[in-house]
């Protein structure tokens, strides 16, 4: 078969008549502090960037007309003019965009009616719904959902085209924009959504939380009580939920979060920040707040040791919360009273230590010999763990000990400096040294692991809310407090744990599920409330006790003595 010739020579060169090549416009570029719109700065190579250059960008996520933005500059039209452009060429929205500088006169509220503050949610994690990015995210008031950038090419700008979403926040600065137009939005009607962003109180506002008994209406009209919300419950994580609740609920560590300016510190203490100021917050949209944004934060910082996704003990993660945001806030692992953290909860313990020889007592281990050497060691701490009497393995002849009861103060009796406990080979005793913190943590140790099984310690601690005298468990010194004088302690949360029987497919045929509550006192009111997840309600004070409570936070009253009488107020009181 022959094979047909070609028309024209292959190697022949290009025709001379053949149409110019289009050159870039150089001139009237509008620069943007030392950079232009896709243009390279260099004096010698003011060359528009290649389509590949764009492309590879694009896929690698980095929008470079969104990070154009995080310099608040306005994007310009450089296309070049009609006569230039080739007619069967298409144009994109990047070379066919106006952008404006302010809105059209007589129309500054276009747009304005289309927000829909009941979608709006800003609690979870700004990062942008397609490229998953937190850098210069903005979020539709629209449909709420965040996009990176507003730029001609950016997601925000290509979803405003497509949906008709025409108004957006700047998650970081606050400002109000219109796309596509691309100008900013001045208006005294959005500062409810600019508030909720990120709420910040005076200081003026924060004194009056505990003295003022004030309630609060969400969008639906639902009552609230600002500081008393639930928390989303988004998996497993009610174990963060309560620790944060009782936390906010500490007045020195609520209002140094709530009033410091912590912007050039760590994610950490920035979003633990913000997530107390939302739960104090007094123009909320809604009636609850998500913990998700603190909750990747966290996640992230302790290698999914706790996260959303599976249960975990709330006093682990409190050890872990707080030295972690002592150390974020620049406190020093040598010197004590370095952050907000240690001089609320940090206290000194005396610990004495004694060998146990071959003529100890069988009946007596416990007893200190006079003649063994005794070492005395000095030590700081957070948080005290109180342990509990073994759980009997039947009931009495009358049935009462089917849960058994025991008072606080007998447990407390472990750090009275007389009661030794045997570790190992070694005896000890603990005695608490002045001056007390301000706030003691007090962790009621419940559960023990062996070979096998964890096993649970259902006593019920029984306790007063008010009036605790810590004096007995305190080595006496004249030069801080005079002898025979209490201490009192009153109680400000109480995380409490119950065990709940679900059905499992193992060879048991049932397992045990934890879920924990946190009770919390109202100042203003002089009531408790108990929160579980979303569910806020309020208790009977004489009923605290009836609950396993694992972790107390109780709060030193200071004494003030006056003529002929004798004020009592908290540190709550100076804390502002």
């Amino acid at each position: 078969m022959v094979k047909r010739q070609a028309e024209e020579s292959l190697e022949d060169p290009v025709a001379q008549n053949s149409p110019a090549s289009k050159k870039a416009r150089i001139h009237d570029v509008p620069e943007i502090r030392g950079h232009t719109n896709g243009f390279s700065t260099a004096p010698d190579a003011l060359l528009p960037l290649s389509g590949e250059k764009w492309e590879e960008d694009e896929r690698n996520g980095n929008d470079i007309l969104a990070a154009a933005d995080l310099e608040e500059e306005e994007l310009e039209d450089v296309a070049s003019p009609a006569d230039d452009v080739d007619p069967l060429d298409e144009q994109s929205a990047y070379s066919a965009t106006s952008r404006q500088q302010a809105p059209t006169e007589g129309y500054s509220d276009l747009y304005l009616d289309t927000i829909n503050r009941s979608v709006l949610d800003f609690d979870f994690e700004k990062l942008c719904s397609v490229t998953l990015s937190n850098i210069n995210v903005y979020a539709c008031l629209v449909c709420g959902k965040y996009y990176q950038g507003r730029g001609p090419k950016s997601h925000a700008y290509f979803h405003a085209l497509e949906v008709g979403h025409h108004v957006y926040v700047n998650m970081q600065t606050k400002r109000v924009y219109v796309l596509p137009e691309g100008y900013e939005v001045k208006s005294k009607s959005l500062d409810d959504i600019k508030f909720v962003v990120d709420p910040k109180l005076s200081k003026e506002e924060v004194a009056q939380l505990d003295k003022g008994a004030k309630d609060a209406w969400d969008l639906s009209g639902k009552k609230y009580t600002p500081g008393f919300v639930g928390m989303n419950n988004i998996k497993e994580n009610d174990y963060f939920n309560v620790i944060i609740q009782a936390l906010s609920h500490i007045p020195p560590l609520r209002n140094f979060f709530m009033l410091e300016d912590l912007s050039n510190r760590s994610e950490l203490v920035q979003r633990f920040s913000v997530l107390v100021r939302k739960i104090w917050n007094t123009r909320a949209f809604k009636t609850h707040v998500s913990p998700h944004e603190l909750l990747q934060q966290i996640s992230r910082q302790s290698n999914k040791r706790f996260d959303l996704l599976q249960q975990s003990d709330p006093v682990e993660f409190l050890s872990w919360f707080l030295n972690n945001m002592h150390i974020a806030l620049g406190g020093s692992k040598t010197k004590p009273g370095t952050s907000i953290i240690q001089r609320v909860f940090q206290g000194k313990l005396k610990i004495e230590s004694q060998k146990i020889t071959a003529k100890a007592d069988a009946g007596d281990r416990l007893r200190f010999e006079e003649a063994a050497e005794v070492v005395v060691d000095t030590t700081r701490y957070l948080m005290l763990t109180l342990d509990l009497p073994a759980a009997p393995l039947f009931q009495d002849e009358l049935e009462k000990n089917i849960i058994p009861q025991i008072p606080l103060t007998s447990i407390l009796s472990k750090y009275d400096g007389l009661k030794a406990q045997e570790q190992m080979n070694t005896r000890k005793r603990y005695r608490l040294l002045h001056p007390l913190p301000p706030y003691l943590l007090f962790h009621i140790k419940r559960f023990s692991k062996n070979k096998f099984v964890t096993e649970h310690n259902p006593t019920i601690v029984t306790f007063p809310t008010r009036s605790l005298d810590m004096s007995p468990y305190v080595e006496p010194n004249p030069s801080i407090h005079s002898p025979g004088e209490p201490i009192w302690y009153d109680l400000v949360a109480n995380v409490t744990h119950e065990a709940v029987r679900t059905r499992d497919d193992s060879v048991e045929g049932e397992a045990e599920r934890k879920v924990w509550r946190v009770q919390v006192r109202d100042r203003a009111r002089d009531e408790w409330l108990e929160i579980q997840d979303l569910y806020v309600q309020k208790i009977v004070t004489e009923t605290l006790f009836t609950k396993e409570s694992y972790l107390m936070v109780w709060e030193r009253r200071k004494e003030v003595k006056g003529k002929g009488n004798q004020k009592i107020h908290s540190f709550a009181a100076e804390s502002t």
